[in-house]
């Protein structure tokens, strides 16, 4: 079987030298995290010392911003939702329901990536209790979910050396993956993997439009929005008949989606055919993208500067009409209304291409495409349209930034702001604000990952939970009347 995924190296267990040190748990109220060069350091491996001195507040902040990945050994051990990702990704089989899968979950690929991009794949967990315990002792830098397989994918190999070739995948969610990174060519403010508040609306234009569709257009109801942790968004849709489409059906629903060419030698980047746009694009612009557009990056991005306004007349096909904006615009390089020069561009753009005298359906869409072009959604369509694509679990840390891969809130993605969610160093000062005065897996709410997992529980995992009930009751009820309708025969 051909993998998509690029990185998917299995190493010996020879090779790996993976810290097992349990989480200190310390039975006192603060307590101070700081690495120290002991022996074991020597040996690659910077241990945590935990230590008890009177409470000071420098102490508290005695944790320096980047990352450190023995944090990771406090941040699985107290904070990370074992059990909740658990329960999301047995989808109801955990139960004792006569119709349960109880060999679901354990049919599930976890990947986890080790220090030095060390590669754990078919990683499987038959229990929550076995997942904390992978977890924790392995303390992954990024934990991916792959789908499920039809067998144990631990013991893919064994099945291979039997001549049975059923290892393959049957299950997995409806998957997109976002990155600001290819909006280089529609932002001025970052490039590459970096990301501010005035690029980031970008993300939000494209969680409201993904997600109206798939709830509108496509009738799925549970879906997960993630913070990357660095440049982008995840979407997991986890509905039963999302989770069970094959590749050709999630080709098409990714298909359903492109808009966006991404040629670079093209000046059109995007295609809108047909005579009229289709409801969908219609409802997209009007609902969100033409408002993103004028009231947020036209004027934060610059777009139509001196520097830039270059690069949209090239987007209009009548030279007549490039010449006359042109002209416009260099005999007036700045606003006699104190409005700012790009909305005022923007105004004198959208009069001319779309006055009654402009007969031709090519130029006046040419408003519609500069919006399209600067902000529909770009997606990674091998991701959504492959089965077998892994993707970053929730929660998980980035190693980079050292942010959390929080859930984000479709109905108020506006406020979103990925500069200020929670971080390792942040998670942990206020664990030691916190100390231990908090028991068991408490500690959370009195952090600031408090917000995302009571999201998670509230907003997501309980109305998923409620549907895969409902589901596998509607099943087993089926095949009991199916089995009783063969009895009558």
């Amino acid at each position: 079987m051909s993998f998509t995924l690029s990185r998917h190296f299995i190493f010996p267990k020879s090779i790996l030298t993976v810290s097992t040190t349990p989480v200190p748990l310390i039975p006192y109220t603060h307590f101070q995290l700081r690495s120290s060069m002991t022996k074991e350091a020597q040996n690659e491996r910077d241990d945590m010392l935990v230590d008890d001195p009177e409470p000071q507040d420098e102490q508290i902040d005695d944790i320096p911003d980047e990352f450190n990945p023995n944090y990771l050994k406090v941040y699985y051990g107290r904070l990370f939702p074992h059990a909740d990702m658990f329960k999301w990704l047995s989808y109801g089989n955990d139960g004792k329901h006569p119709a349960c899968d109880q060999s679901y979950i354990g049919r599930r690929e976890f990947s986890f990536t080790l220090d030095n991009d060390i590669y754990l794949r078919f990683q499987s967990f038959n229990s929550a209790s076995e997942l904390e315990n992978g977890i924790k002792d392995k303390c992954p830098f990024k934990i991916d979910i792959g789908p499920v397989y039809s067998v144990d994918p631990s013991k893919r190999l064994a099945y291979a050396q039997s001549g049975d070739n059923i290892f393959t995948p049957v299950e997995r969610e409806l998957v997109f993956d976002i990155d600001i990174s290819d909006y280089d060519d529609a932002r001025y403010c970052c490039s590459g993997a970096d990301v501010c508040l005035d690029c980031w609306p970008l993300m939000t234009i494209a969680i409201k439009v993904i997600d109206t569709s798939l709830r509108d257009d496509f009738g799925f109801n549970n879906i997960l929005w993630v913070y990357s942790g660095r440049r982008g968004v995840h979407c997991w849709v986890c509905d039963g008949k999302a989770r069970r489409l094959n590749n050709e059906q999630r080709g098409a629903i990714a298909d359903y989606f492109r808009v966006y060419k991404g040629n670079t030698n093209s000046k059109s980047k995007v295609s809108l055919v047909g005579s009229a746009l289709h409801p969908f694009l219609v409802r997209s612009y009007s609902d969100v993208l033409r408002d993103f557009f004028e009231k947020k990056l036209l004027c934060s991005q610059q777009l139509l500067s001196d520097e830039r306004y270059e690069k949209i007349l090239e987007m209009i096909p009548d030279e007549s009409i490039t010449s006359e904006l042109r002209g416009k615009w260099q005999d007036n390089r700045r606003s006699s209304s104190g409005k700012d020069v790009n909305v005022v561009r923007w105004e004198q753009l959208k009069q001319l291409l779309q006055s009654g005298k402009q007969k031709a359906t090519g130029i006046r869409r040419c408003v519609e495409e500069i919006v399209f072009s600067f902000t529909y959604p770009r997606l990674d369509m091998e991701v959504s349209k492959h089965m077998n694509h892994l993707l970053k679990a929730p929660f998980c840390i980035h190693p980079k930034t050292g942010r959390v891969c929080v859930p984000i809130d479709p109905d108020v993605c506006d406020e979103f702001d990925p500069t200020n969610v929670p971080t390792l160093s942040k998670l942990l000062r206020e664990i030691n604000t916190v100390g231990l005065q908090v028991e068991g897996d408490k500690v959370w709410e009195r952090t600031s990952m408090g917000k995302s997992i009571r999201y998670f529980r509230g907003s997501f995992l309980q109305p998923l939970m409620k549907s895969c009930k409902e589901e596998i009751e509607e099943s087993y009820s089926a095949k009991v009347q199916q089995s009783k309708n063969s009895l009558t025969w």
